[in-house]
C-alpha cells in the first residue's frame, strides 16, 4: 500500500467510531465487509474496477487506505464522500440529543449511544434486496441467504487469499433464474421480487437519483411501493437507510415495538396513538429514534 493511497477525513464532533463497529460487527456473517482489530475492511466498485478499502480512526481521522486497486483524484473524492454517507459524518446530531434529553424514557441514550450515527446502505438496489431477503425469517439465517447470493452474483477482490466480495448489479441479478435462488433457499415469491427489482432497476424504471429528484417523502415511498415486492415496511426501510429520509419509519417492525414497549412508551402493540406521539414529538428525526430504539436493543434486533 502507498501512502499516497492514504485519505483523511475529518472525524465531527458526536461522533463515535467505536459505535459504528458496534453496528456493523453485532457477530452476524456480514459478506460485505470484514472488521478485524478495530479495522473494517470494505470492497467498493469505482468506475468499473473493484478495490479494497480500509477504514479505520487515526486520532481526529478515519483513515482511509487503499489496499488493492488504483484510484484516480476523483475516485479519492468518491470513496470520502462514501464514508461520509455511510456514517453519516455530514449530519450534527446535536438537535436529536436535545430532544432525547427531554423525555426521561429516553435521555439516556445521549450518554450510552454517544456518538452513534445512522449506518446507511448507499445502494438503494442493495437495500431494497436486503429487505426481500429479511422478510419473515430471523436475521441470521438471513444473512447466510445474502451471502449465498452475493458470492454467486457479486463481484469480488482477492487479497492475502481472503475474497471480499461487492453486492451484484441489478443487471447481473436481472438475468438470475428462479431456480436458481429458489436453490439458495429463496422462496418462491422472494425469488420472483428480487428478479423483479432487478429488472426495474436494469432497466431504468426504479433508479435512486429518480427516488431523489422526486419532490417528498410520501411521492417517494409511492414510487417504491408502486413495484411488485415492495410493500410499505420496505419502502420506509429504504428510504431511511439509502436516502437518509428522517420519515422513514419501519411501522410494525417488530424489534421497534419491543423496544417501545420496554421503554414502557407502549403496553400494547396496538396503541398505534401513542407510537404517533413519539414520533411526533422527534420530528425529523424520526429515523434516528427508531435507530437508537433498535440499538437499546443490544445485539438481537437491530437491523
Amino acid at each position: 500500500m502507498n501512502t499516497d493511497q492514504q485519505i483523511l477525513v475529518p472525524i465531527p464532533a458526536l461522533f463515535s467510531f467505536q459505535e459504528c463497529l458496534w453496528f456493523l460487527n453485532r457477530n452476524y456473517d456480514d459478506c460485505l465487509h470484514v472488521i478485524s482489530d478495530n479495522t473494517i475492511y470494505k470492497a467498493l466498485e469505482i468506475d468499473g474496477e473493484i478495490v479494497l478499502t480500509s477504514i479505520r480512526e487515526s486520532g481526529p481521522f478515519l483513515e482511509i487506505a487503499v489496499l488493492k486497486g488504483n484510484v484516480s483524484p476523483a475516485s479519492k473524492n468518491y470513496l470520502v464522500a462514501y464514508v461520509t454517507e455511510w456514517f453519516d459524518m455530514q449530519r450534527s446530531i446535536q438537535p436529536f440529543y436535545d430532544l432525547l434529553a427531554l423525555d426521561g424514557r429516553l435521555a439516556y441514550m445521549v450518554h450510552d449511544f454517544k456518538g452513534l450515527r445512522l449506518i446507511g446502505i448507499d445502494n438503494l438496489f442493495e437495500a431494497i434486496c436486503w429487505c426481500i431477503i429479511g422478510q419473515q425469517i430471523n436475521l441470521s439465517f438471513a444473512y447466510k441467504v445474502k451471502r449465498r447470493l452475493v458470492e454467486r452474483f457479486g463481484g469480488k477482490i482477492e487479497h492475502d487469499g481472503q475474497h471480499y466480495f461487492v453486492f451484484p448489479t441489478a443487471e447481473v441479478l436481472a438475468q438470475a433464474t428462479m431456480d436458481e435462488l429458489k436453490a439458495m433457499q429463496f422462496s418462491e415469491k422472494k425469488a420472483e421480487y428480487i428478479i423483479g427489482i432487478a429488472k426495474a432497476f436494469a432497466s431504468g424504471a426504479l433508479s435512486k437519483s429518480a427516488i431523489e429528484a422526486l419532490p417528498d417523502f410520501t411521492s417517494r415511498k409511492r414510487a417504491l411501493t408502486d413495484h411488485k415486492g415492495i410493500g410499505a415496511w420496505t419502502a420506509n426501510y429504504a428510504l431511511m437507510k439509502s436516502l437518509k429520509e428522517p420519515e422513514g419509519i419501519p411501522h410494525g417492525d417488530i424489534g421497534l415495538l419491543n423496544a417501545l414497549s420496554h421503554h414502557n412508551i407502549i403496553q400494547d402493540r396496538s396503541e398505534t396513538l401513542k407510537i404517533e406521539a413519539l414520533f411526533n414529538a422527534f420530528k425529523g428525526w424520526e429515523s434516528y429514534l427508531v435507530f437508537y430504539l433498535w440499538r437499546s436493543l443490544a445485539v438481537k434486533d437491530l437491523s
